[in-house]
């Protein structure tokens, strides 16, 4: 018997891209889908070292849905590399002012760290409203 390797190359011509419509969804039930289709979980050659995901595109990231009191208590930090540069803003504040960034931080997260994370995230598409402008790949609609 000999052990499957996928190859780099092969990959990148199965890709295939799937459509998300996150309105009134929770937000972390989304990421783990979202980040298991980047990863390529869902297909029999995954191989943890390669990236043999799919594209993935989120419409409606504005209407996404928190649990509990997250929206009042759920805190994104950023710094600007300068004493006293902390900046802090709930998730309310993130969903008014920049909603795509929430479900890209709460992705992001679940990928690996590194080069190959990066390279993963560069194939999710996320868009704050229902219009999208990838019509033209067919995304397959996925329900959950």
């Amino acid at each position: 018997m000999k052990t499957y390797m996928p190859n780099k190359d092969k990959a990148h011509e199965e890709r295939k891209w799937f459509l998300f419509d996150v309105n009134g969804k929770v937000l972390g039930r989304q990421a783990t889908e979202i980040a298991s289709i980047l990863r390529g979980k869902h297909k029999p050659e995954y191989t943890p070292f390669l990236d043999c995901g799919d594209f993935v595109v989120v419409v409606n990231a504005e209407k996404v849905e928190l649990t509990g009191r997250k929206w009042d208590q759920k805190v994104y930090y950023r710094h600007s590399n300068y004493p006293g540069g902390i900046k802090e803003m709930t998730a309310r504040e993130m969903n008014e002012k920049r909603p795509e960034r929430m479900l890209y931080l709460a992705v992001k997260n679940m990928l690996p760290k590194g080069s190959l994370g990066r390279q993963m995230l560069k194939k999710l598409k996320i868009y704050a409203g229902e219009e999208h402008p990838h019509q033209a790949q067919n995304p397959e609609p996925v329900e959950l």
